[in-house]
């Protein structure tokens, strides 16, 4: 699980987190896991080709409202990887998991830096992302 803080700009006007922050939140998370692993979001980081990718598709299901700034918890799981994309899963839920928020899934698509075009992960990318293949009690 990956902690994620709510501040409080990321309110609404009615006191509750705004949708727009949900999947920003996550993707800090994801973020997050793969800067773990030595995979790079500027040039001067390792793994820089396989963190240029695109979102392809964003899901969020809105289970319960948050209403108070603080930590919370983000669970990621890879449900599918293809050669050029994946397909994660994510739940955001309380610091101690006993709440979800929301839940929903993620497909990206790594890119060539020079062509814009789709490319196949790195040998190197493969084992992070399997490294999150989704457990069973998830």
């Amino acid at each position: 699980m990956r902690t994620a803080i709510v501040h409080f700009d990321d309110l609404d006007a009615f006191g509750m987190l705004h949708n727009s922050r949900y999947g920003v939140m996550v993707e800090r998370a994801w973020i997050s896991y793969w800067q773990q692993g030595d995979t790079a979001f500027s040039p001067d980081r390792f793994l820089l080709e396989d963190g240029c990718n695109v979102t392809k598709e964003l899901k969020v299901e809105f289970d319960v409202p948050v209403d108070k700034v603080g930590e919370y918890g983000v669970h990621l799981w890879v449900e599918r990887r293809g050669r050029t994309s994946l397909t994660y899963g994510f739940r955001l839920c309380s610091a101690d998991d006993t709440v979800t928020y929301a839940h929903g899934h993620r497909v990206i698509v790594r890119l060539d830096r020079g062509t814009l075009r789709p490319a196949a992960w790195s040998d190197r990318a493969k084992p992070l992302i399997d490294g999150l293949l989704r457990p069973d009690d998830l």
